[in-house]
């Protein structure tokens, strides 16, 4: 009799899954069955729950993806495409990833019809060297299944992008100061854990201790895509170690983050008269040379009050084209937001009543717990989480509210 090990796959062969769901059914479809008892006549798996695919539905959807490569490849024969090639260079960029996932979804999906057809052919014929085949195959699906899951968690415009991300703190004084710091440092280590590159684009420390703010650039695949749901405010619960009495305080601090675009992928147009800019001496790299020049740049974008700082190149000229750099991208960021949106509201769903909203606890003391508010996340171990321990939160988030 075939074993019963490979009814892993018995849910791949007894249920039929529409495409748009079938990444969700991860793990439940390949959760282990109960033994069968090998003396009792061999049976079929149940199939999985009516209830549990319709959780499923929604979250990725294949067919839209697979529309919008089909409008993109009729908008790249368009010769009048090429007239413009800032816009030409983001067709044929999006064109390019929506083909990559499609693609690997595809392929997918046969390789679980090939492994359905194989597990039948295992317990019609009683054959062990093709259940065996099957049970490895069932396991190599289950993890590509994995990877093409996190693949598709990265729908945004600019997922793939490398991001800014700036840390602020809010209210609660010396202590919102120190919690800004240790946000700061807490996304330090979770760059660091990825191999990414950092570079620190403007930092105020605090008066006593702390930070005020602190702005950093983060380098690698799909940064902005990781970092664009921890954008917020951020709360945190401890016995203050400030005040003599060492009683229970709340401290705020806002994580802002946005991705870090080349000239090419930006549509937005700066005008010169609606910018403020001042000079101011830099804490940065350059030694003694910046501390007595103002190299530093402090740009104010006055239609919206979006703030760029930057001090970290050598030269006021250098750190001028980063700051508008930077403005740009975060002007792009913003029109991106306002446009999803509006989707959004088209389709009739729930918005954030505001982009700062708290996002996320950290309670220190008495009890010790973080908890994301968005998607209910928990953990019971701050201290790993404050070490840059963030994977759960950012994909979690990304499976709630992916594109």
């Amino acid at each position: 009799m075939v074993p019963h090990r490979i009814l892993r796959v018995g849910l791949l062969r007894s249920v039929s899954m529409p495409r748009a769901c079938l990444l969700q059914s991860t793990p439940a479809c390949f959760r282990r069955i109960p033994c069968l008892n090998p003396s009792s006549p061999q049976k079929r798996p149940s199939r999985l729950p009516k209830n549990d695919w319709q959780l499923c539905v929604g979250v990725f959807d294949i067919a839209a993806k697979e529309k919008r490569a089909v409008e993109l490849e009729a908008t790249s024969t368009d010769a009048n495409l090429w007239s413009d090639p800032q816009r030409a260079q983001g067709v044929m960029r999006e064109l390019s990833q929506l083909k990559q996932i499609v693609g690997d979804f595809s392929a997918l999906v046969r390789r679980i019809d090939d492994t359905r057809a194989l597990v039948d052919l295992a317990e019609e014929a009683n054959d062990q060297s093709t259940a065996n085949e099957a049970d490895i195959e069932c396991l190599a699906i289950s993890k590509d299944l994995v990877n093409v899951e996190r693949e598709l968690m990265f729908s945004g415009a600019h997922d793939r992008s490398d991001a800014i991300l700036t840390v602020q703190t809010g209210s609660g004084g010396m202590d919102a100061q120190d919690w800004a710091e240790m946000l700061y440092r807490m996304y330090l280590r979770w760059a660091e854990s990825h191999d990414f590159k950092v570079s620190e684009i403007d930092f105020t420390a605090g008066e006593g201790a702390g930070i005020k703010s602190a702005t950093i650039g983060i380098k690698g695949d799909k940064v902005f895509g990781f970092l664009r749901g921890e954008r917020g405010t951020h709360r945190l619960v401890r016995f203050s170690p400030f005040n003599a009495g060492n009683t229970r305080e709340t401290s705020f601090a806002r994580v802002e983050v946005y991705p870090d675009l080349q000239d090419t992928e930006i549509d937005i147009e700066i005008n010169m008269a609606d910018l403020e800019i001042e000079t101011h001496r830099s804490r940065g790299a350059g030694g003694q040379n910046v501390q007595k020049n103002e190299s530093a740049i402090r740009i104010k974008h006055l239609p919206t009050g979006l703030v760029v700082t930057c001090q970290d190149q050598r030269s006021q000229t250098q750190n001028r084209e980063r700051a508008l750099s930077i403005l740009k991208s975060r002007l792009q960021d913003l029109d991106d937001q306002k446009r999803d949106n509006e989707l959004r509201k088209l389709k009739g769903e729930q918005l954030d009543a505001d982009f700062g909203s708290q996002i996320r606890n950290y309670v220190l003391q008495p009890y010790q717990l973080v908890k994301d508010l968005r998607t209910d996340v928990e953990r019971t171990d701050p201290a790993n989480v404050l070490n840059g321990d963030l994977d759960i939160f950012m994909e979690t988030y990304l499976k709630h509210f992916s594109r």
